[in-house]
């Protein structure tokens, strides 16, 4: 008896800004062949972020779009559209990208585009809210815990319906990078988990728009 046919490699574009430990694993786990796809592309917004090192050193095509070279932030997100839609990408993963979404990508990729977030929201998200200030505002606040999460992506900063999260204790004595390095370890499992499940057809984007959040890690 034939194995059932299994579709195509979904096509994923990385987005990121900074070092791209979170894009490794992505990249990782497409190589490995637990995820059912492949990164194609890893776009940036800063010329020398290493997480385009890292995908050049992958054999990834790399492309940068820096707003100061483009009239406008739309003119800017038409370009990135246009490119990311010439390559026939079928999800784009947001990894520490330090830009804004804007409405045209989400026209052109409805229910395509997702972000990890290194807290806990609803709380700590929006603008500014990044980074080592997302885990100093934690401990400021004297949560208890802390985690990541994973969200569809609309036009306002970290806002659109969650698809996973997972929960990390905040230690008394915690800096904010101690709380960081815990987290990371979180992101490194849970992204490359929900990437996995989505080109798999176990998460459905479509589906769980507009709906409570999902919350949990994939099986």
């Amino acid at each position: 008896m034939s194995e059932p046919h299994r579709p195509e490699k979904r096509r994923i574009a990385v987005l990121a800004s900074g070092n791209g430990t979170n894009l490794q694993e992505l990249i990782d786990h497409c190589k490995s062949g637990d995820i059912h796809g492949e990164v194609a592309v890893v776009v940036s917004n800063q010329r020398y972020a290493l997480a385009l090192s890292r995908a050049r050193e992958a054999g990834i095509e790399t492309l940068v779009f820096e707003a100061e070279k483009f009239p406008t932030r739309t003119a800017l997100c038409q370009k990135m559209a246009a490119a990311l839609t010439e390559r026939q990408i079928e999800l784009i993963c947001l990894a520490g990208y330090m830009a804004r979404i804007e409405a045209c990508m989400i026209r052109a990729f409805p229910y395509k585009i997702i972000n990890i977030h290194p807290a806990l929201l609803p709380k700590y998200g929006g603008k500014g809210m990044y980074g080592r200030h997302v885990h100093a505002a934690v401990i400021a606040a004297q949560d208890k815990e802390s985690g990541c999460t994973i969200h569809m992506v609309d036009e306002i900063y970290d806002h659109g319906p969650i698809i996973a999260q997972e929960k990390v204790p905040v230690q008394a004595s915690d800096t904010p990078e101690t709380l960081a390095e815990r987290i990371h370890k979180v992101e490194h499992r849970l992204y490359p988990a929900v990437v996995r499940d989505i080109c798999a057809g176990k998460i459905n984007l479509e589906s769980i728009h507009g709906t409570d959040a999902v919350k949990g890690r994939p099986s």
